[in-house]
């Protein structure tokens, strides 16, 4: 039931979920991890919000990239009889994982507009940091608040549909 209350239905219940995730994380996950690069300043956050625009389409973009990628790792982890709650730590955890690597090399040129080899050669060092901000984003606040937001969206189209 949970599956049916709290996951998207169609495409455009996807786009909805995908919209509320990725608004939230990129709002909480950007300033997070360029204060901790340069500092928790005001100037700081100000250029995280020049530049947030492009990192929400990019992020956009991953997601696409990585969705079904994730769902098929996922599916190997997990099986059909496990509970709501294992398929969703599990798919967090993969879509993560594979967000957080490409997003390290991309955000960081977004962030510094300029593509050079600093992300790769630090890879290692800034990484962890980073899978470990958008874990806990992803699954203490962002995908909760949009599961929620289904579930009260599939109560209401329910409940008109039933009478």
């Amino acid at each position: 039931m949970e599956f049916y209350m709290k996951l998207p239905r169609s495409k455009k219940e996807f786009a909805l979920f995908m919209g509320i995730v990725s608004i939230i994380s990129v709002n909480i996950i950007a300033p997070l991890i360029t204060f901790f690069e340069a500092g928790f300043h005001l100037y700081v956050y100000r250029d995280v919000l020049i530049v947030l625009p492009l990192i929400w389409l990019s992020v956009i973009v991953v997601v696409l990239l990585t969705y079904i990628p994730a769902e098929k790792m996922t599916a190997k982890i997990v099986s059909k009889g496990d509970s709501f709650n294992a398929h969703i730590v599990v798919n967090i955890l993969c879509t993560v994982l594979m967000m957080s690597v490409l997003l390290t090399v991309i955000g960081t040129w977004i962030g510094t507009r300029s593509v050079s080899w600093e992300p790769i050669q630090m890879f290692f060092h800034k990484w962890p940091r980073n899978f470990s901000i958008s874990l806990f984003v992803e699954m203490c606040i962002a995908q909760p608040v949009a599961r929620f937001a289904l579930y009260r969206l599939h109560l209401r189209l329910d409940k008109k549909t039933n009478g």
